[in-house]
């Protein structure tokens, strides 16, 4: 399994950002797997963002992007999605995609939970 990450870029304090994860799978796995996004700023550790689970109505956030990130999900496009509003410079960070094999709602939070990784996108944003 293949995840290819898109989108970052750089953004100005405010703004918004759209990150995309494409799996090179069968629809039917990628249905299967739950999803998440991490993301490593310079100097830091990777830190989870975000999970959804098989279930789009499974999802969970750590609380430093509540009410500003929404992830998403398209099976039949195998895409993972992260819509990132009110960036602030502390968001600045390689994002990366993660996917495992899971039931309905799992929303794995840890990166030891998750199987496949995407390569990561950069996203920064300027004050």
């Amino acid at each position: 399994v293949q995840l290819q990450a898109s989108g970052g870029g750089l953004v100005k304090e405010g703004g918004s950002l759209r990150l995309s994860c494409a799996a090179s799978v069968r629809t039917y796995t990628f249905s299967r797997y739950s999803l998440g996004w991490f993301r490593q700023a310079p100097g830091k550790e990777r830190e989870f963002v975000t999970a959804i689970g098989r279930s789009s109505s499974s999802t969970y956030y750590t609380n430093s992007v509540k009410g500003r990130f929404t992830i998403s999900r398209d099976n039949d496009k195998k895409t993972v999605y992260l819509q990132m509003n009110s960036l602030k410079p502390e968001d600045t960070a390689v994002y990366y995609c993660a996917a495992v094999g899971t039931i309905m709602t799992f929303t794995p939070t840890t990166d030891t939970d998750y199987t496949y990784w995407g390569q990561g996108t950069l996203v920064t944003v300027s004050s």
